[in-house]
Order: structure tokens, then C-alpha cells, then sequence
């Protein structure tokens, strides 16, 4: 609680407060949050196409990858912008980031995950396991399950995927394998939660709350945010905001709950980290 306290107050100091303006007004915040009020971290031209973020609890900062390039970047707050960055590949479509058991895992669009292990002496150590379950997939999520001991791989649209439904695959980093659907997505739920006859949800961002232990699954074409349980029943549905949430690409909490979204630029501004308390 104390480092997600530091972590708040650094980003206040650098970041740009948004108030309670009436251009959100219409939209309702998931329990326990305000996203009337957020800390935004803006970030630099490097950064306009950043996707996956991890929160890393040792010392308050954010690990972020960038849709196409190779480079592991790390986001320290301060009263100055810190950022240091490590290449980890010549580059490809990358799409979220998972910190599991000290090591970096990222998802490309295809499904292949690299796994990044950071030397004593500060090199990279890398590792790609091949997506197992066909090629004609796209994928932008990956999150880790502390109850399956997995990480889960959910479809923005996959081969297998049905029109009112969406697949998921895990990937056990203990032995680096995949396996197929654990659970599917009802499309149906969302489109009714939102009084839609017809959905493509294209999901962009999910993680799991550690409060709650929900699964938060953003979207950016949509503009929607999921609550839903392990196995993909949904909860609850919330329209979010197009004026601040312009492209979020990735989705991560600290341990007390906070959220912390990655907006790209989108050709609107820079790119940006937004924090709900």
C-alpha cells in the first residue's frame, strides 16, 4: 500500500489531474472507482504505440512494450519523466506484457510469446514458444491466473472464434506449453448488457483484479469495459469514455487495486498512462 501510495504521488507531481469536467459525466465508473478523476502520465514520442503494461511492485514502476518495436521500456515516476529501455528483438506485432516469477513475457499478435529473463549482469535472455493451435489468429491479450497457475491468451479474432462468441488458450510458463479453450466469452451477454442486436467485440486489454478477483477486459474499438468472472461470465458492462480513453492497448493493477491503463496516441496528442486510485 505504501509503494502504490508513492507511486500515486510521483505521477501527481508529473502528471496532469483530470477533474470532474462534464464531458465524462454521462459514463459510469466500475465499483469501487472514479474515472472522473485519474492521474495522466504522459509519455514520449517513442512511446506513441505503446501496448502491454506490468506493473512491477518492487519500486513503483510500469513496464511497457510498443506495438512494433522490440524494446522492454520501464517507467520509473518522479519528479522527472525516467525512462530506461532494454531491445529485445528486431521487431514484430506485440500486443501485452505479463511479469511472472521475474521474468517478462510478451505476446505477439499471432500468438507466439517471447520470454524475457533479465541477466545479474543486465543482459536479456530470450525464448519464443510458438502459438500450437493453428495460424490464422489474432490475439492483443495475455494475463496470468494465479488459480490456474496459467496464463490465459484471449482472441481479438481467432479461426475457431464463432460470431456470438470469443476462445481463450492457456500457456503454462513452468513448461512452456499451450492448451487449448478453457473457457469461451459470450458475445451475447455484452451486446444485451449494452441493448446491441448485434457485437464484434474486439477485445484489446485484460487483467485481473486482485481485489476482487474479476477479469477487467478493455476494448478500444468498442470502448467498452468487461467485468467478468474467471470463466468468462460477464458481470458487468461499462461504456468508457472516447475523450479519454482515445486507443487503451493494455491493462494491469498494483496489488491494492489500482488501475493503470496504456492509451497509444492515436494521432490525437501523445500517447499516455492513465491511473485510477
Amino acid at each position: 500500500m505504501y509503494r502504490n501510495t508513492i507511486l500515486l504521488l510521483a505521477l501527481a507531481g508529473v502528471a496532469l489531474l483530470t477533474g470532474c469536467g462534464k464531458r465524462g459525466e454521462k459514463y459510469i465508473s466500475p465499483a469501487g472507482y472514479n474515472f472522473l478523476v485519474s492521474h495522466q502520465y504522459k509519455l514520449p514520442l517513442e512511446l506513441d504505440e505503446i501496448s502491454g503494461v506490468a506493473f512491477y511492485a518492487k519500486d513503483s514502476s510500469i513496464f511497457a512494450i510498443n506495438d512494433e518495436k522490440g524494446w522492454l521500456y520501464k517507467i520509473k515516476p518522479g519528479n522527472q519523466l525516467d525512462i530506461r529501455r532494454w531491445k529485445f528483438s528486431s521487431g514484430a506485432d506485440f500486443e501485452d506484457l505479463v511479469l511472472f516469477d521475474s521474468s517478462f513475457y510478451v505476446l505477439q499478435s499471432n500468438g507466439n510469446i517471447i520470454k524475457i529473463s533479465v541477466q545479474d549482469s543486465g543482459n536479456l535472455v530470450t525464448h519464443e514458444y510458438p502459438f500450437t493451435f493453428g495460424r490464422e489468429n489474432e490475439f492483443e491479450i495475455l494475463y496470468y491466473d494465479d488459480s490456474l497457475k496459467k496464463m490465459v491468451l484471449i482472441c481479438k479474432d481467432c479461426e475457431s472464434d464463432k460470431k456470438k462468441s470469443l476462445t481463450t488458450f492457456t500457456f503454462n510458463p513452468h513448461n512452456g506449453t499451450f492448451s487449448d479453450s478453457s473457457f469461451t466469452i459470450d458475445v451475447k451477454q455484452i451486446a444485451s448488457a449494452i441493448n446491441e442486436e448485434k457485437l464484434k467485440f474486439k477485445p484489446s486489454a485484460a487483467a485481473i483484479n486482485p481485489k476482487d478477483g474479476l477479469l477487467y477486459i478493455i476494448s478500444s474499438v468498442n470502448k467498452l469495459l468487461v467485468v467478468a468472472d474467471r470463466k468468462g461470465g460477464v458481470k458487468k458492462v461499462y461504456p468508457i469514455d472516447p475523450g479519454l480513453f482515445k486507443q487503451p492497448e493494455g491493462i494491469s493493477f498494483t496489488p491494492s487495486g489500482t488501475i493503470i491503463i496504456s492509451n497509444e496516441a492515436a494521432g490525437v496528442g501523445v500517447a499516455n498512462i492513465l491511473i485510477f486510485k
